[in-house]
């Protein structure tokens, strides 16, 4: 194994071990969390070892959480017993693995998470925000309670050990044809329209990878299209709470390419939608953040069959604008000007790494 990840709780009582951060939703199961917790029980007294794992929103940081108002909502939790024993697991590789690496007195926990759960999604605080970023995580914890979960009994901080993961999803295997729009558009003063006709490749691309736009122009006006601008809108749904809908512009560029009246263009203009040229921009969706670890922007989400949406807490999309900035001619010349536009969807995601 690379690397371990652990944490040790503030009275040194426990240690969480994980394998790994990051499980993938294969839309139809999930990977399984298998972990262990190495304990020193000598100032335990009648306490007992839960481990949790929670799915949450968090919709505002932990220094608001005043007045006995809560700024994160449990979407879904399981809790297991781990001691005194009363959670045997079917011991896993990585069991065998974190044990090995845990030593005496080191218990195996395992959870199964639910596949109609959103991934993890983080937006991305402003320049003078602190706290934990609002969106969706998942947290495996260990903590030291009387009873398993007492919303009266208060755990100190110094009794548990957490460990963010990450749900997240890949790209499927097979990629569908490429999604196309046209249009026609007539103006005042000219008796031919411009048609505008634009098409991707395929409909899903990598995160990084460039986006070739195929164009059609046919300036059949008296017009001039003086110029071509192509941008990047991200659409994020926050279905949980309240009907909140949003949409960023993560790309613009403007093309200088001139259709002068009856004349035509046929070319594609690659793009590539960055989060290094997003860094200012808040409330930008991204994908679930670690600490001390970059991300990106958020992967497109991919609706399970038969899934309420208001489970999945954030939904992504991504959709591509191509406008053409049309010129008026005659002695009104820019006080006329339109636009004539188009729109085709976009899936952004990350391709399923090798086994």
């Amino acid at each position: 194994m690379a690397k371990v990840f652990k944490k040790t709780s503030g009275n040194g009582g426990l240690t969480l071990y994980l394998g790994k951060r990051d499980y993938v939703d294969h839309v139809s199961s999930v990977d399984q969390v298998d972990g262990v917790v190495k304990l020193d029980t000598a100032n335990f007294g009648d306490r007992k070892v839960f481990v949790q794992l929670a799915c949450a929103f968090r919709y505002g940081s932990d220094d608001l959480d005043v007045m006995g108002l809560c700024f994160r909502k449990d979407i879904w939790i399981q809790h297991v017993q781990i001691y005194p024993e009363d959670h045997k697991p079917a011991l896993s590789a990585m069991h065998d693995t974190l044990m090995k690496k845990a030593g005496d007195n080191s218990y195996p926990f395992t959870f199964e998470i639910a596949n109609n759960l959103p991934c993890s999604v983080s937006l991305q605080p402003g320049p003078d925000d602190k706290g934990k970023a609002c969106g969706v995580d998942f947290e495996v914890k260990a903590y030291l309670a009387n009873v398993k979960c007492d919303p009266n009994e208060t755990i100190e901080k110094k009794d548990t050990a957490r460990l963010i993961i990450r749900k997240i999803q890949y790209a499927p295997s097979q990629v569908g044809a490429g999604p196309k729009a046209d249009v026609c558009k007539s103006f005042m003063m000219s008796d031919k329209p411009v048609h505008l006709e634009a098409s991707l490749e395929k409909d899903l691309y990598f995160h990084g990878e460039s986006i070739p736009i195929k164009m059609k122009v046919n300036n059949e006006s008296n017009k001039t299209v003086k110029k071509i601008k192509v941008t990047v809108e991200q659409t994020t749904d926050i279905v949980l709470y309240s009907a909140d809908k949003y949409t960023k512009c993560v790309f613009t560029k403007e093309f200088g390419e001139t259709v002068e009246p009856s004349g035509t263009f046929e070319n594609t203009l690659s793009i590539v939608p960055m989060l290094t040229d997003n860094k200012e921009k808040r409330g930008l969706a991204l994908d679930g953040r670690l600490k001390d670890e970059d991300t990106n922007l958020a992967s497109t989400t991919i609706m399970p069959e038969g899934v309420e949406k208001e489970m999945l807490g954030i939904l992504v999309s991504y959709k591509v604008k191509i406008n053409l900035m049309v010129a008026g001619g005659g002695l009104l010349g820019g006080l006329t000007s339109s636009d004539v536009s188009v729109e085709v969807p976009l899936m952004l995601m990350h391709p399923k790494p090798e086994e």
